[in-house]
Order: structure tokens, then C-alpha cells, then sequence
């Protein structure tokens, strides 16, 4: 017997009855998979901006999300390798300056340490990865070779989540800053870049994929990609929940100090 795995097309489902024929139907289905999919929905993150979760498991969060941040410098040199195109891999270029800072400015892995050392975990620890959670390492690597082995315009709408990330990280600062006494408006620097950084980031990719998905087939590949890149942070926030809601702490992942 045969075994073959699902491709983007068919692995995922954008819905019955939606239209793709035009690039203000893809926009209008985009927006719609972030409304009904954006893991600002999951309850991890009503927990933490609530003020409902205790220090060490904002750590958690902390800790496991570093892996992310410090991997899509990775992913985005992945992303300029597909292109041949010089404006398009200028353009993307600088995406991977502000994760990375220079030799002169920090960058967003900077700033992601300075929270995580602000919440009292160590910096040589926090880079390691040893501590993190195994659905965060395989979620993490999935995203990578997603952007190797799609199509260069898969590639690209999977970073569509920056369309709704300002919201999110506006919450996340008024929300932990208001509830937690122990962070402060310096160790939350990264995400207020990010106010400024996202929306520059998504309106190109935005006109990337109007411009060049021209059939219904291609614009169901950049949905698909979409969901595909909402599912990866998704499943790190479930497993977030499990391991340190729920109190399901794998063997060799971090685990808090009693409070």
C-alpha cells in the first residue's frame, strides 16, 4: 500500500464557499484566516496578558519563544536564498539586520535577552535551547524547512502573521506591564520595535502575494501557507499550556523554581 503525505492544497481547509478569484479575495481570505486562527486566541496568551500566570511559567514563555526569535534570522536568509530576483532579496534583506543587530545596534535577539534576563533566567541557559520544549524545537525546524521546500511565494505569505501582530504585541505590553510586578517597560523593548517593524514587513509581503499569485491555485498555496505558519505558533502555545498549566513538564525541559 501507498502512502502519500497531503500537500499545502489539501492538507489544510480555508473554508467552504471561499472565493479566490482576485487579489482583494485573497486579502479578504487572509484577513480572515488571522481573525479565526492567530494563536492571540489561544488561552496561553489570555493567561499571560491577564496576569494569571505566576513568574516561572511566564519564563516558560520566555525561554521557548527565544528559539523562535533566534531562528528566523535562519528562516529569512532561507527565504532570500530561493530568490534570484536582487530587489527582492535587498528587501528582505533588512529583516534579517533586525533580528540580528550589527556591530553598531542590537536587534530583536538582543532585546528578546534582555526580557528573558529581566525575568531572572540566564542568558548562557536561555541560548543553549537546552530547556526548551520539544514541540517548540520540532514547531521551530518545521517553519524552516517549510520556506526550503515550498514554492518562493509559500515561502514569503507564511510570514503573514506580522499583518496581526501590532494588536497582539500592544495587548501583551499594557496587559504584563499592568499585572506583573516584575516586568518593567525596558525588558519590553522588543516588542515595542516590533510596532513599527511588523507593519512595514507585512505590507511588502502583503503586495508580494497580490502581485504574484495569479491563479486560484496560487492564491490557495498563500492561504494555505498562512495556516500552516498559524498552526506553528499555535502548537507552541498549546504545548506551553501542557507542560506548564496543566503541569506536564517533559523530562529535560526547564522547569521553575517553587514560587
Amino acid at each position: 500500500m501507498n502512502f502519500q503525505v497531503p500537500s499545502a492544497m489539501t492538507a489544510y481547509s480555508i473554508g467552504k464557499g471561499v472565493s479566490l478569484n482576485d487579489a482583494e479575495e485573497l486579502e479578504a481570505a487572509l484577513h480572515h484566516i488571522g481573525e479565526t486562527r492567530y494563536h492571540s486566541l489561544h488561552p496561553f496568551h489570555k493567561l499571560l496578558h491577564g496576569g494569571k500566570l505566576n513568574k516561572g511559567q511566564v519564563q516558560a514563555w520566555a525561554l521557548n519563544r527565544y528559539f523562535y526569535q533566534s531562528t528566523i534570522p535562519l528562516k529569512d536568509a532561507m527565504v532570500i536564498s530561493r530568490f534570484r530576483d536582487r530587489a527582492t532579496r535587498i528587501e528582505w534583506r533588512h529583516r534579517i539586520e533586525d533580528h540580528d543587530g550589527d556591530a553598531d545596534s542590537e536587534g530583536g535577539i538582543d532585546r528578546w535577552l534582555k526580557l528573558t534576563e529581566g525575568l531572572g533566567l540566564d542568558s548562557a541557559y536561555v541560548e543553549s535551547t537546552e530547556g526548551i520544549l520539544p514541540a517548540t524545537r520540532f514547531a521551530v525546524e518545521a517553519y524552516v524547512h517549510f520556506c526550503r521546500d515550498k514554492s518562493p511565494l509559500e515561502a514569503i505569505a507564511s510570514s503573514l502573521t506580522e499583518l496581526f501582530a501590532p494588536n497582539l504585541h500592544e495587548e501583551r505590553i499594557s496587559g504584563m506591564l499592568q499585572h506583573y510586578d516584575f516586568v518593567n517597560p525596558d525588558i519590553m523593548s522588543y516588542f515595542k520595535r516590533r510596532l513599527a517593524q511588523a507593519p512595514r514587513d507585512a505590507n511588502f509581503a502583503l503586495a508580494y502575494v497580490r502581485e504574484h499569485a495569479m491563479t486560484p491555485e496560487q492564491r490557495e498555496q498563500v492561504c494555505n501557507a498562512l495556516i500552516f505558519k498559524t498552526n506553528v505558533l499555535w502548537v507552541q502555545l498549546d504545548a506551553l499550556y501542557h507542560a506548564y498549566v496543566e503541569g506536564h513538564i517533559p523530562p529535560g525541559a526547564f522547569v521553575p523554581e517553587r514560587n
